[in-house]
């Protein structure tokens, strides 16, 4: 198993040095083609109760231009350093971004998106809601911090719960895990149950062992707040990626994230989630 096609989100309007620079690694790791994607907004879209001047319309328009043609620039900049087939994609939507990309994804295996720090609310002609991205969008998402460090993927904890998220997650994870120097299982429970949890931890590592993974298992008592623990545990085993599954559930049209998930899109180290 393996990522034939990456498709890789930039933001319009700002560097995506990072995202690109893994991106491309990505795609030489693989041996997979990638589709750079540059979607916008248009202001009359996000404006549409009210009168958008006829003078801000077209500086809109301008700017989108511009904006397009320099993701697509630096996207084929960066490009050139890999081998492999690439394609670009310049969007304008009246569809969310998120659902936009979530469309575009269809096209791929894997979903490469930059995320930064989650106080500010993001500009939704040029960003996406990497919430309802992750939760609608039926493709396997790697999250790229802005500030991540350069990573090589070789140390990976998986983020076990006994649920369809968490093995749908480790399934898409195959092509990152068979390629890993050291991959390991993680689940925290409570102490009382850690005999169990590794019984079924036991399990994944034969089923992973199947694939050609090597992996070891680590049933930790909780003794804190799962995200911050976990955290902690891929600070320790020196990891670079986490994989998990992503919960959540909609209220009155937004989704509402579990405390892993959120604090995931909040971090600084890269993450695959599947939902």
């Amino acid at each position: 198993m393996t990522y034939a096609t990456l498709l890789v989100n930039l933001i319009l309007g700002r560097s995506n040095a990072r995202l690109l620079e893994i991106a491309g690694s990505l795609a030489d790791r693989f041996g997979a083609s990638v589709i750079g994607l540059g979607a916008c907004r248009p202001i009359h879209v996000i404006c549409r109760d009210y009168s958008v001047p006829a003078v801000l319309f077209e500086e809109d328009r301008k700017q989108i231009a511009r904006q397009v043609q320099a993701a697509e620039a630096e996207f084929r900049a960066a490009m050139a350093k890999t081998r492999r087939p690439v394609e670009w994609r310049g969007r304008t939507s009246t569809l969310p971004l998120a659902e936009r990309l979530a469309h575009e994804a269809r096209a791929a295996d894997l979903l490469v998106v930059g995320i930064g720090k989650m106080e500010t609310a993001p500009d939704t002609t040029r960003e996406p809601d990497i919430c309802d991205l992750v939760m609608q969008v039926g493709r396997p998402v790697l999250l790229v911090p802005v500030a991540a460090p350069a990573s090589r993927f070789e140390r990976v904890v998986v983020a076990w719960k006994d649920t369809r998220e968490a093995q749908r997650a480790i399934v898409d994870s195959l092509p990152f895990l068979s390629k890993a120097s050291k991959v390991t299982v993680v689940e925290i429970v409570a102490e009382e149950s850690r005999a169990e949890a590794r019984s079924r931890l036991t399990e994944i590592v034969a089923w992973l062992a199947r694939h050609g993974v090597v992996a070891e298992v680590k049933a930790v008592a909780s003794t804190m707040a799962n995200a911050p623990q976990l955290d902690a545990i891929a600070d320790e085993l020196g990891a670079d990626l986490i994989v998990a599954g992503a919960y959540g559930y909609s209220r009155q049209g937004n989704w509402v994230l579990g405390g892993i998930t959120s604090e995931l899109l909040a971090g600084d180290r890269c993450a695959l989630v599947a939902h």
